[in-house]
């Protein structure tokens, strides 16, 4: 920028905004930590609290239009991967979701929002229960989205919810957490 456009924009009050970067964070996952116990599946000799973590995110960049997030696990079923949350249709101002939003019984998801169909069958967050083995990494993938509405209904595997997600997103950002057993 030339010098006296920069000055005359700082004394007209406006000083060049900088691009938000989209951060995603949880209080319950550490970036590269453990899962705890109540974000784990209850069943198939895992005896967690199934309860999909709290999220937090800042920088949703303008023009987003809704929001969606993925937990997928890409070590399981011999490094095809396993989906155990897909929820969109969140709006575009929202901060977060409290832990248990997973859960549909608790009505915690905002007004609109949907669940696709995780790997389980449900639509619904299930938790990590991988086979005994070394710890699993868990993809939690937060997408600013260009449209309202995905065309995608609760149907839809959220492995296909997945790929409708990455031609409409304008940012992601992601947090990986891991367990093993």
């Amino acid at each position: 920028m030339l010098p006296w456009l920069a000055l005359a924009t700082v004394l007209a009050g406006g000083i060049p905004a900088r691009a938000q970067t989209l951060q995603l964070s949880s209080p319950d996952i550490a970036p590269g930590g453990p899962i705890a116990a109540p974000q784990v599946y209850d069943g198939h000799g895992c005896g967690g609290g199934n309860l999909s973590p709290a999220l937090a995110w800042r920088g949703v960049p303008a023009g987003t239009r809704s929001l969606a997030v993925t937990i997928f696990d890409p070590d399981a079923r011999a490094g095809h991967g396993w989906w155990h949350w897909g929820v969109f249709d969140l709006p575009p101002d929202l901060a977060g979701l409290p832990e248990g939003a997973g859960n549909p019984r608790r009505g915690l998801l905002p007004r609109g929002a949907e669940q696709a169909r995780n790997d389980f069958g449900e639509n619904a967050y299930d938790g990590p229960c991988p086979p005994a083995g070394p710890p699993h990494h868990y993809i939690i993938t937060l997408y600013a989205l260009d449209v309202a509405r995905l065309a995608a209904t609760p149907a839809i595997p959220a492995g296909r919810v997945a790929k409708t997600l990455a031609t409409r997103t304008l940012a992601r950002a992601t947090l990986t957490g891991l367990y093993g057993r």
